[in-house]
């Protein structure tokens, strides 16, 4: 499947409780709530001071033609269609048949199993539609609750990177994740 493809027919994933969807102008917002929320950005790799700079954020989640290996989802609640959150798969490369991936839900959200109902859906799309083998998760070794989660979504520990990045000044470990196309 071609990612380019996709703008015009953007995937839509539902569980029992969420429905993912394309991003829309009018989640600039929520999106911004969460990418500038300290406990949100503790772990993420991405955040933002104003609206301003969340646009461009914007720009990056809607347009798969400049985007094209990655796809990223507007997590909502089914019922009320109240935004919760994003996940998506980034460096998407079929040529591996890999891509890594990733989430974040206003803390508002946290603990309610929202998570472990919808990384599926991404295990699904990404095997079945595009093809791939293979889903990473690189967590920052401190970030335990989404160890956790990646643990009853039965990921692999493969291996710890002590002191790869620098954030925030500061260099940090990374545990490296995998979850297997094994059907």
């Amino acid at each position: 499947m071609n990612l380019k493809k996709m703008k015009t027919n953007f995937p839509i994933l539902e569980s029992e409780r969420t429905i993912l969807r394309q991003f829309v102008a009018s989640d600039l917002q929520n999106v911004f709530q969460g990418l500038s929320h300290p406990e949100v950005i503790k772990y993420y790799g991405v955040s933002f001071k104003s609206l301003e700079e969340t646009k461009e954020q914007m720009t990056w989640f809607s347009n798969l033609e400049k985007n094209e290996n990655g796809i990223w989802w507007a997590v909502c609640s089914k019922t009320s269609r109240k935004f919760l959150g994003a996940a998506g798969l980034n460096d998407v490369s079929k040529e591996d048949k890999k891509a890594e991936i990733g989430f974040w839900l206003l803390p508002e959200y946290w603990g309610n199993g929202f998570i472990t109902e919808i990384v599926p859906l991404l295990f699904n799309y990404a095997f079945n539609c595009i093809g791939l083998n293979r889903i990473e998760a690189f967590v920052e070794t401190e970030n335990t609750n989404c160890k956790k989660v990646l643990e009853k979504l039965n990921f692999n520990l493969e291996s710890s990177l002590k002191d790869c990045e620098i954030k925030n000044d500061k260099l940090i470990n990374l545990d490296i994740y995998s979850k297997l196309n094994t059907q």
